[in-house]
């Protein structure tokens, strides 16, 4: 099986039912492809010589597929912008700044190709499981992006006060997805860390070299590098990432925990993810259904209390694996980043999910399976792929 052959094969809009009115906020439809949600804010930020805090979005959608998401921006341009690997069209004004509270879900159509007609079958027989027991609610790969070679959560070093760590973690570890430029920009970092005024020579402009500046200013006037203020100069953006990639996995960790703890052998199915190991359970009793229905967990963070019960003692077992307690998962530097707050479905169901086969017209001899559904705002249609297709025949 192949996905995202095209990025056609993978679309994703948004649903909300925010329409425009009154108000100082411009409301925008962004249609992408190709680039991710954060380089095409950055490149609206620089094309109309925006505010990043200006901009608002309800979420992160993927680089590799054709997405339509909304946004807002304070006071911004009532026109269109077209550029590309985008297209943002101006809707007209709101009272409130777009949010992830404004979706409601996201609508998928999604081919699988090259696939054999066995793969199909058992495709199609897994839907049938699928609308019964629901689909574990894990977050996938997609989140943990930010994740480098050395397997250290940037969001741990930053939550357990080591910045330094957390800025050679952010700036660089070595990712399998880096370019050569990226490659050796990172390289010369590693043999120049804490050499800032020579690592400042040596580094091409970038936004990386202007925190690398601002240690070497440091150092050149008399005073320790201040790791602190470097990690804090990183793009919101990109720091909200670290935090929500070690919540997420701490969150995909405990409800592997828990699956396991109501599951016999025989009803787990495991794969992997980035954050570990994973479960899909397979022949659930009513019993075990009706309690994943109505299961949510908590995310991970100091904002909560402690739960009780098992998920409080399988919470407790996952963050001692880390070596950290709840009360340390928190930011206390600086003050515009924090872990979410809140609770999260151990199961969805997805709405209106249909499966049509036909032959793939790019691969000979083969089929391709369309899929038509929708999810609840911050599931993974991916995760909805993976039990579909990861224990065919």
């Amino acid at each position: 099986m192949k996905l995202k052959c095209i990025p056609e094969d993978f679309r994703v809009e948004e649903i909300t039912s925010v329409l425009p009115g009154k108000g100082p906020f411009g409301l925008y439809r962004l249609d992408k492809q190709s680039i991710g949600t954060p380089e095409a804010v950055a490149a609206i930020v620089n094309r109309w010589n925006v505010h990043r805090r200006q901009i608002s979005y309800g979420g992160l959608k993927d680089k590799h597929a054709a997405t339509c998401q909304f946004l807002t921006i304070h006071q911004g341009p009532r026109k269109d912008l077209h550029q590309k690997s985008f297209d943002l069209q101006y809707l007209g004004q709101t009272s409130q700044p777009f949010t992830p509270a404004e979706i409601t879900g996201n609508r998928f159509t999604i081919v699988l190709r090259d696939m054999r007609v066995t793969e199909i079958d058992s495709a199609q027989a897994a839907m049938s499981e699928l609308r019964t027991s629901g689909l574990p609610n894990y977050y996938d790969d997609q989140r943990f992006g930010s994740l480098g070679q050395s397997g250290e959560w940037i969001g741990k070093s930053w939550c357990l006060g080591d910045y330094q760590r957390a800025l050679w973690l952010a700036l660089a570890d070595p990712h399998p997805q880096d370019s050569s430029e990226e490659k050796r920009q990172k390289q010369i970092l590693r043999e120049l860390w804490e050499q800032w005024p020579a690592c400042k020579q040596a580094l091409s402009r970038s936004h990386r070299r202007s925190i690398v500046t601002y240690l070497s200013d440091k150092v050149e006037a008399g005073l320790h590098a201040d790791y602190r203020g470097a990690f804090a100069r990183i793009s919101v953006d990109l720091r909200g990432l670290y935090l929500s990639a070690f919540q997420s996995a701490l969150w995909n960790r405990l409800l592997t925990r828990y699956l396991k703890s109501i599951l016999q052998p025989a009803q787990q199915r495991s794969f992997s993810l980035i954050s570990g190991e994973c479960l899909f359970p397979a022949s659930l009793n009513d019993d075990q259904s009706l309690l994943l229905r109505d299961l949510q967990l908590p995310l991970p963070s100091a904002r909560i209390d402690h739960p009780d019960g098992p998920v409080g003692e399988q919470l407790t077992q996952v963050l001692s694996e880390e070596q950290m307690e709840l009360r340390q998962i928190r930011v206390k530097y600086p003050r515009d980043s924090f872990f979410s707050r809140g609770h999260r479905d151990a199961v969805v169901f997805p709405e209106g999910l249909t499966a049509v086969a036909q032959d793939d017209e790019l691969y000979a001899q083969r089929q391709k399976l369309t899929l038509s559904f929708a999810l609840p705002r911050g599931s993974y249609a991916t995760i909805l792929v993976k039990r579909l297709t990861e224990f065919s025949e």
